[in-house]
């Protein structure tokens, strides 16, 4: 199957410069460059961003540079939305890829046999239309959420039956990593999955990792400069 990799970062954020941050002498974005160009099966790197650093970086690394527009850079702006303005370019590339791994540049934590392990899933079953990385976590289990309203908590998630305060009694509950997802073309293009990421299709598969970090505060780099060496 024909697969490209699209590395998605923008250079407005609410950390500055947080995608080319080091660690371990080496910017942030690096991580996920190298270990997607580890995967061979890979045949073509982009890199879509309206960040002159960011795409000269990542194109060191042998990604080819997507300019992307200012209104594609916005706090507000879809990820889907860039997906389709970056196929609209691979395409006339003259590349159509049947698979696309989308890297996040601001997410370290990363290994290439995740990436590997998740594009076999979706090769060996057509009727998945993406495989992620999941971690799990019940502390945050949307049975334990609360709302302010009224200037009063209450329940996020309305419901009538009992809910233990023991997390370990809950359901398992788990969070999409954003540090890369590999996701069969058409399904973005027709955009009818789950909300809110609906671009991933309607048969998502779970990859459960332990850890995962996407960087916005300062807190989540020093966390990641402790992970990035940990993860196997």
């Amino acid at each position: 199957m024909k697969i490209a990799a699209i590395i998605t970062g923008k250079g407005s954020s609410s950390l500055k410069n947080k995608n080319i941050l080091k660690i371990n002498n080496k910017p942030v974005l690096a991580y996920p460059c190298l270990e997607a160009k580890k995967v061979k099966v890979i045949n073509k790197f982009y890199v879509s961003s309206e960040d002159k650093k960011i795409l000269s970086l990542c194109h060191k690394y042998g990604y080819k540079k997507i300019m992307r527009p200012k209104f594609l850079a916005l706090a507000n702006t879809r990820h889907s939305h860039v997906l389709k303005h970056a196929l609209n370019f691979i395409i006339k590339d003259k590349f159509k890829p049947e698979i696309i791994v989308v890297l996040l540049a601001n997410a370290p934590i990363i290994k290439a046999k995740w990436i590997i392990d998740c594009i076999k899933i979706i090769i060996n079953n057509k009727k998945v239309t993406a495989a992620v990385p999941v971690v799990l976590n019940n502390d945050h289990n949307p049975c334990r959420a609360k709302k302010i309203k009224n200037g009063y908590l209450r329940n996020f998630v309305k419901t009538n039956k009992k809910i233990s305060s023991n997390r370990q009694e809950l359901n398992k509950s788990f969070f999409l990593c954003h540090n890369f997802w590999a996701i069969r073309t058409s399904a973005i293009t027709k955009e009818k999955g789950e909300g809110p990421w609906n671009f991933m299709g309607k048969f998502v598969r779970p990859y459960l990792v332990k850890n995962s970090v996407d960087i916005h505060t300062m807190e989540d780099y020093y966390l990641s400069k402790i992970l990035v060496n940990k993860i196997k």
